[in-house]
């Protein structure tokens, strides 16, 4: 490959990097075509970019990117594929579901919400991990309940008290 392709490809995964969220770097070496092309479906259907990377550009890029990727390096040996999406926890879901008929990919690391995690045994960690709405909305239900509670004491309340004046005035004097 030609120097001035070396640098254009830095270049284009420079700026993925800086615009990605969400970074899973995985193994998918070994894996025969079949599989291969099952995996890159499944990550099209779920909006997930697959792309095979050697280790030496993928690093000089992440390098060039401005964000934190230090703990990560230690993970660029071997056959290196990335994962990019918009959803923190796709990829990890994606990994974990495909695994059940194939035993690659495996995470070598990740990069989720500006934190590393290095290993295969973080996958379940990833998976669980919330996007940034369904954390909003878990603190809205959170915030919602007491004053639910509160406005419906104060109604069932008002109900009673109406209830009493209403039978003491009734009442022959």
């Amino acid at each position: 490959m030609k120097r001035e392709d070396k640098n254009q490809l830095i270049e284009t995964l420079t700026e993925q990097l800086q615009a990605a969220k969400y970074l899973y770097i995985t193994d998918i070496s070994d894996m025969n075509s079949e599989n291969t092309s099952k995996l890159r479906r499944l990550c099209f259907k779920r909006e997930v970019e697959l792309i095979v990377v050697k280790n030496a550009l993928l690093q000089k890029a992440m390098e060039k990117s401005g964000k934190d990727f230090g703990p990560l390096y230690d993970v660029l040996k071997g056959h290196t594929s990335i994962m990019i999406a918009e959803q923190g926890n796709v990829p990890a879901k994606l990994i974990k579901e495909f695994r059940k008929t194939s035993d690659k990919p495996k995470l070598k690391g990740a990069y989720v919400e500006e934190m590393a995690f290095v290993g295969d045994n973080q996958l379940d960690a990833l998976i669980a991990i919330k996007t940034k709405n369904e954390l909003i909305a878990d603190v809205i239900l959170a915030l919602n309940s007491p004053a639910r509670n509160v406005i419906s004491a104060l109604q069932s309340g008002g109900q009673k008290l109406s209830g009493v004046i209403k039978t003491l005035s009734e009442r022959p004097a």
